[in-house]
């Protein structure tokens, strides 16, 4: 019996949310964590929601500290799997053009709802990096 629960535990995936609003230096960590997090769980479903400050990182000619783009990062993510989500409450209020958001990311009406429905309804683990 044991056998079969470790073999039904591996089979898993594990979905975690990675919740951020605070801005690029959050987004430099949460890419790291990110890479690391895959590569201990390849098979890890990981979907990033964004908003206030969190979508700054996922429009275009975002940089990190360094002045080095974030997109070839978002897109190597992308790649792996990875899902970005950009609450349209904080383009609204912030009056930025969807136009402006990466093409890997998609927009959801309110960042906070999304990660409310990601936890209460598909069982998604919460990170906030």
């Amino acid at each position: 019996m044991a056998t079969s629960l470790s073999a039904q535990a591996a089979d898993d995936v594990i979905k975690t949310v990675y919740h951020m609003s605070e801005g690029i230096p959050q987004a430099s960590r949460a890419i790291n964590n990110i890479r690391n997090h895959l590569a201990a769980d390849p098979k890890a479903k990981i979907v990033v929601v964004t908003h206030g400050l969190g979508i700054d990182f996922l429009l275009d000619g975002a940089t990190n500290q360094m002045e080095q783009p974030f997109s070839g990062a978002i897109g190597e993510l992308a790649a792996k799997g990875v899902e970005f989500r950009v609450c349209n409450n904080t383009l609204v209020s912030r009056k930025i053009d969807p136009a402006r958001v990466a093409m890997e990311a998609k927009i959801v009406p309110s960042g906070v709802a999304e990660v409310a429905r990601l936890q209460a309804r598909e069982g998604f683990v919460y990170l906030r990096p």
